[in-house]
């Protein structure tokens, strides 16, 4: 069953490099969208369902952190799986994340194999494929 995801980077590059990652790493991926901030994100949401949001922390305008309080607050996006992507090191805005809902984190640079087992595991998706044989396999 594919999922809808949406990217949600202020970084248009790491967008389409997460969007890259998604189809290498063998995750199932129906719809895909991307937006530059919070703000943007929840925009899309008023119009199109999605399966699971990753998310960066650092961003203009709305950061992850607002958008976490957002979803939380709206009952019809408050139980969508939230994945940070980011380079944020220090623990305690990582926890402060999860506390708002975030259902995990993934540091960047990240590898295609990774990231397919770890929203795999959010969203309770057996692992019982292996990585389609690819160039791109590096880390990200």
């Amino acid at each position: 069953m594919p999922y809808n995801v949406m990217i949600v980077d202020d970084s248009r590059s790491m967008r389409q490099v997460i969007r890259k990652i998604l189809g290498v790493s063998g995750f199932k991926v129906g719809d895909c969208l991307e937006a530059g901030n919070g703000r943007e994100a929840l925009d899309l949401l008023e119009s199109h369902w999605v399966d699971l949001i990753l998310c960066d922390i650092h961003m203009p305008e709305m950061d992850g952190f607002g958008l976490l309080r957002a979803l939380k607050e709206n009952e019809e996006w408050q139980d969508t799986p939230v994945v940070l992507i980011t380079t944020e090191s220090n623990e305690d805005r990582i926890q402060e994340a999860l506390s708002l809902g975030a259902r995990g984190y993934i540091r960047k640079p990240f590898r295609a194999e990774s990231i397919r087992m770890h929203l795999n595991q959010i969203l309770g998706i057996e692992e019982g494929y292996e990585l389609p044989g690819t160039d791109e396999e590096g880390d990200f």
